[in-house]
């Protein structure tokens, strides 16, 4: 069953006389076919003009749908033979980012990402995606391990921002997120992220400092969320639809920034409408990127991650 946003009240209220219609005539020997295919094409017209003019707090809704597919859906549905790897070898493991060996179109990587959870439980369990210290030392530690085997690394990255508890910044938070932006930036094989929902801060950079950087169509990258911008310039959280608009968080304005490399495309209506086909884009066009990466020295993959980082900066 679709969870709808705020947004997005007039399909609801189509799809819903849709249903209905389609319950009342249910054992009825009435042909309603052809009212059945006006109504499912007129919803289907406004669900695509609804998204060809999102506005960047909308996309903002869209990449936190919590029927947004997530790293395990992604998995299940792009990858293959995916072998989970826990632990720090430190203090203990993270479930909100995950990682391993697996395999796309036959092609040995380390994948690596956060999981938000699909429900309460599995939620509360990963923590919302919101990574700690030893999840990303984890993370340090598979790519350091790509580097010895001759691996790519892929990144499939969903988080709101680094977990700021009290507990994560006493076992340092703030250094292991730069260790690992440096780990990404000194890996000798070839990586590619993706930004396939939220991409807040310094927790998402931390599995995002890549040569090539993929975003889907209806994600979000931005240092902070729209609610904490607008909380910092105008003390409330109301402006957070003006912030989103002012931080330049969508997938078409960071492209044209050149922040990222790469938008692939979303089915109508958002990723969670068709989480097999999105799924689908995102593991084409990875392996689309590794293909021309593949060619490419050690030392020229590492500056192109420094020139592209230079060149934000600059």
């Amino acid at each position: 069953m679709i969870s709808y946003l705020e947004f997005e009240k007039p399909v609801a209220e189509l799809e819903q006389r849709i249903a209905e219609l389609r319950s009342a005539a249910d054992g009825d020997d009435v042909d309603i076919s052809t009212e059945l295919h006006r109504l499912e094409q007129k919803s289907a017209d406004l669900l695509a003009s609804t998204y060809e003019s999102l506005s960047p707090w909308q996309k903002t809704q869209v990449a936190r749908h919590p029927s947004r597919p997530h790293f395990r859906d992604y998995v299940e549905q792009a990858f293959e033979d995916f072998v989970p790897l826990g632990g720090d070898r430190n203090y203990g493991d993270d479930e909100a980012i995950l990682g391993g060996f697996a395999k796309l179109n036959g092609r040995k990587i380390i994948l690596i990402g956060h999981e938000k959870g699909n429900d309460t439980a599995s939620r509360i369990r990963h923590n919302f995606g919101m990574g700690k210290p030893e999840g990303y030392r984890k993370a340090i530690r598979l790519m350091e391990m790509a580097g010895r085997f001759g691996l790519p690394v892929v990144t499939l990255v969903d988080t709101s921002g680094a977990f700021p508890g009290v507990e994560a910044e006493e076992r340092g938070q703030a250094e292991a997120i730069a260790r690992s932006t440096e780990a990404c930036l000194a890996l000798p094989g070839p990586m590619v992220a993706a930004i396939v929902g939220e991409g807040g801060s310094g927790g998402a950079v931390a599995l995002a400092s890549a040569e090539r950087v993929l975003m889907m169509e209806h994600a979000v990258y931005s240092v902070i969320s729209p609610e904490g911008c607008a909380s910092i310039l105008w003390r409330t959280a109301e402006k957070a639809p003006d912030a989103a608009e002012a931080m330049k968080v969508t997938a078409q304005d960071l492209k044209g920034l050149g922040v990222i490399d790469r938008i692939v495309p979303e089915p109508v209506g958002g990723a969670h409408r068709d989480p097999v086909v999105a799924a689908t884009s995102l593991g084409a066009a990875i392996a689309e990127e590794l293909d021309m990466l593949s060619g490419y020295a050690p030392h020229e993959l590492k500056r192109q991650r420094e020139d592209r980082f230079l060149a934000i900066a600059g």
